[in-house]
């Protein structure tokens, strides 16, 4: 019968990413002609200084409003331009998560990534809130601490549902750091920052960065732990991303 059940087992998470974003994202094509390409470039931000040859001719953002001063005895510049000081904040979930079915011998894991980029709104901070995964009445139990599976490492055959934002050995080798390759700050939050250790307290922060930040990249591991005679079906949870600026 137990055996029977095991097979029977299945799981199937349904997301609802919720983003929040203070202004609209705009992407834009760099400038170029069949005799120039600008890769991320100011042209024409009120810059005073033109560079200019027989084939282009573009106005440099040189000392026109001295954001940057620099001075030797031998020279003296005044750099930076105008930009926008509106802030921005763009989310972005990439794909989605499958479970194997769940066994009581080992632990099921999925990963799925998301991508988070401000601009001056002096940080951010992400919050997971939802349920743990439940099949009508049984409710594979939340690691948390005032619930009957604590924070922690994996043990089979408990009913355990946790995460973590890291790379991780055990139970096997599963998820990453955050990737903050360009020009990101983001960091994991200290509950959910550890390798091998695996928390899920809805509401809680999960992610964030305290500064203006370019790209992270947060990946999210999911595990689940169940019980032998644990009932065969689909489970279900839904999970939200609560991304807020911060000021």
């Amino acid at each position: 019968m137990s055996k029977r059940l095991r097979r029977g087992i299945g799981a199937f998470f349904a997301f609802a990413f919720v983003v929040i974003s203070l202004s609209s994202t705009v992407y834009a094509e760099p400038s170029q002609s069949t005799n120039y390409k600008f890769n991320e470039s100011a042209i024409g931000s009120g810059g005073l200084i033109q560079s200019s040859s027989a084939n282009y001719q573009g106005r440099d953002s040189i000392g026109d409003i001295g954001v940057g001063p620099a001075a030797s005895s031998n020279f003296q510049i005044a750099a930076g331009s105008t930009t926008t000081n509106d802030p921005a904040l763009s989310v972005a979930v990439n794909g989605t998560i499958n479970f194997n079915a769940f066994s009581a011998a080992t632990a099921t894991t999925a990963t799925t990534t998301f991508t988070v980029l401000n601009y001056t709104t002096y940080g951010y901070v992400v919050q997971i809130i939802g349920n743990a995964p439940s099949n009508g009445s049984t409710t594979i139990e939340a690691m948390n601490p005032s619930g009957p599976s604590f924070p922690g490492a994996s043990v089979a055959g408990t009913s355990q549902f946790g995460i973590n934002l890291v790379a991780n050995t055990s139970p096997v080798s599963v998820g990453a750091n955050p990737n903050n390759g360009q020009f990101g700050f983001g960091t994991v939050a200290g509950n959910y920052a550890t390798s091998n250790s695996y928390r899920y307290v809805s509401g809680e922060t999960i992610a964030q960065a305290t500064r203006n930040s370019g790209t992270t990249t947060y990946t999210i591991t999911y595990l689940v732990n169940v019980p032998a005679l644990t009932p065969g079906g689909i489970y279900t949870s839904d999970q939200t991303l609560l991304v807020t600026g911060t000021y």
